[in-house]
């Protein structure tokens, strides 16, 4: 839709602050809207959920370097959401951009949290699907990083399991560089993940270093030699960042799988675990096709 030829240039109004008090869960809740900020993310966002879209919201040209007359990143934004009937691209002075939020860069977005693929019916499903699930995943930073690191590795979906951070939260959605826009985040408990993973033949593999009394962990390496496991659908499990798994939920998994240090340091931080190990069953995935 054509940019508003008004400039939005006060920083209290109510149009403003309701867009900024997105940053909190009680708003996000309230309105089904959350805040995309930054160039990166906003891109995203109007490139592949273009429809969830409603409010996109530039620095003006008169108001600083950063604008979208000066900057081409900016400027490619805002042409593709003026190509769209259902964006609504406003200019803004640098204080209502700073009041939207001070990590905007620029530009932020609304979007419809409810156009977003929040349930598996909505997912399109590969016919041996990979699946990232996180339990009680509370860092909003490796909450986003998570997310980037299974849409990099060509999963199909993200399941973050019982209490975890609020997917919409702008740090996480920051955090994902945009992969919260390519990749289904879906939310589930524990009973239910796995009972789902069970009736679609999907098998739920642990990521953990110790193992239970009766499922020893293999290696990583171990699982990667064998083509059965690697070829099969599967949903990877990651634990909480200080606690990993609990006993209890690793004791009804399918398989449990642990990555070998060969250095001297203790552990791998979830964030490095995920990448090291979703994109190890990529690659070999991949290569098994070729």
């Amino acid at each position: 839709m054509p940019m508003n030829p008004s400039l939005l240039d006060n920083p209290k109004s109510d149009r403003i602050r309701r867009v900024a008090d997105l940053a909190n869960a009680k708003a996000r809740r309230r309105s089904g809207r959350m805040l995309v900020e930054g160039p990166q993310s906003v891109r995203e966002a109007v490139a592949h959920v273009p429809d969830a879209v409603s409010d996109l919201y530039v620095l003006s040209a008169s108001e600083g370097a950063d604008t979208e007359e000066r900057s081409p990143t900016l400027a490619a934004i805002v042409d593709r959401a003026e190509q769209c009937d259902s964006i609504y691209v406003h200019r803004a002075s640098e204080a209502v951009m700073h009041r939207i939020s001070p990590n905007a860069q620029g530009i932020a977005a609304v979007v419809d949290m409810g156009a977003m693929a929040s349930e598996e019916s909505q997912v399109a499903w590969s016919d041996t699907p990979t699946i990232a699930a996180f339990w009680q995943v509370r860092d909003p930073g490796n909450a986003g990083a998570v997310i980037r690191a299974a849409d990099a590795a060509g999963c199909d979906a993200v399941i973050f399991v019982d209490d975890c951070v609020d997917r919409f939260n702008p740090k996480v959605v920051r955090s994902t560089a945009g992969s919260l826009f390519h990749i289904p985040v879906l939310t589930m408990g524990a009973d239910e993940m796995l009972a789902w993973c069970s009736a679609h033949g999907i098998a739920v593999v642990a990521a953990d270093i110790y193992g239970t009394p009766g499922n020893a962990p293999r290696t990583l390496p171990d699982m990667l030699a064998d083509r059965v496991a690697v070829g099969q659908s599967k949903a990877v499990l990651f634990g909480n960042e200080a606690r990993g798994l609990p006993r209890q939920l690793l004791e009804r998994v399918d398989r449990i799988v642990t990555i070998p240090i060969y250095g001297k340091a203790e552990s791998l931080n979830l964030a490095t675990s995920a990448a090291v190990m979703l994109f190890s069953l990529a690659m070999s995935s991949h290569m098994g096709r070729m």
